[in-house]
């Protein structure tokens, strides 16, 4: 037996850097996702997909690229996530880039104003509209959970912040990156735990156990998001927007993903960034359908 899971698409890449990701799902499911996840012990409604929009150039708006479609897509994945977590089931969704998260936890929140967030992505998110060079919404998700940006992205629901200090755990994340990444964030708020992705690198399952206790202390429900940009894209290059260098090991992504996975109150896990037109022959995508499915078997199966 296993928990009950549904399965959401949100084939979009309306906030990311360029097209791609939205083909994320139908190559994922065309590759035996679904298939491996129920041969890993998980109880699978699948419920097809959400809502898509791919990206298109923005010119008029610079400093907040494709916002409209940003947030059709976040507000449609809100409603199918609440419908799901008001059943009880732990909703997995194949996304697509990485604002569908602010719309998975807003529908997590309906239901459960102490909902957490664990956030394992290889860049912090932390830009605001005009601080990033590039416009791109996909590097400002933690910015706007935070409060830090203030467009309607971050008020899906009500007022800013979406969350605390305290309900959120950052891991993977590269230092080095001048267009997401903020140290002065952390250095005004002590209370956010976060492991950049050299600490994950040297203690993969300690830095998941240490991130699940934080976040368990506080919250009674949780999301997990997986960015596979956390993985070292000379590993594995399937990342919308390529990390050389930086990151982690695709096996150790996978340990992280099924402590992570195993959190008490788990309410939604979500996967991004995965651009397909990156492995033509679908080899790498099989490596990743293995490991992520792996994972989530080992903490869903009973």
């Amino acid at each position: 037996m296993s928990s009950p899971t549904v399965l959401l698409s949100v084939p979009s890449s309306a906030g990311a850097h360029h097209a791609g990701q939205d083909l994320a799902p139908a190559a994922l499911r065309g590759r035996g996702f679904v298939d491996r996840l129920v041969a890993a012990g998980v109880d699978v409604d699948d419920r097809g997909d959400v809502a898509g929009e791919v990206f298109t150039v923005d010119s008029a708006n610079p400093t907040k690229r494709n916002l409209a479609a940003v947030l059709r897509v976040a507000r449609a994945v809100a409603d199918a996530v609440e419908e799901a977590h008001r059943t009880g089931a732990v909703a997995i969704v194949l996304g697509g880039d990485c604002t569908l998260t602010l719309g998975v936890l807003t529908g997590v929140q309906r239901v459960d104003r102490n909902a957490g967030l664990i956030y394992f992505d290889g860049d912090a998110d932390l830009s605001g509209p005009g601080r990033t060079g590039s416009g791109i919404l996909d590097a400002t998700g933690i910015a706007h959970l935070l409060g830090i940006a203030d467009t309607e992205l971050g008020r899906l629901d009500g007022p800013q912040p979406m969350l605390d200090d305290e309900h959120l755990v950052m891991l993977g994340f590269d230092e080095t990156d001048p267009d997401s990444f903020d140290a002065l964030v952390f250095a005004q708020r002590p209370a956010l735990l976060h492991f950049a992705d050299h600490e994950v690198r040297a203690d993969p399952a300690g830095v998941a156990a240490q991130a699940v206790a934080a976040i368990s202390a506080v919250a009674s429900s949780v999301v997990v998001h997986f960015d596979v940009d956390a993985v070292d894209s000379g590993d594995l290059p399937l990342g919308n927007f390529p990390h050389y260098g930086t990151g982690v090991a695709l096996s150790d992504a996978g340990e992280v993903l099924r402590v992570l996975c195993a959190v008490p109150g788990l309410a939604a896990i979500v996967l991004t960034e995965v651009n397909p037109t990156h492995d033509p022959d679908g080899g790498q995508l099989d490596r990743y359908i293995s490991t992520v499915t792996t994972a989530i078997g080992a903490a869903l199966a009973r």
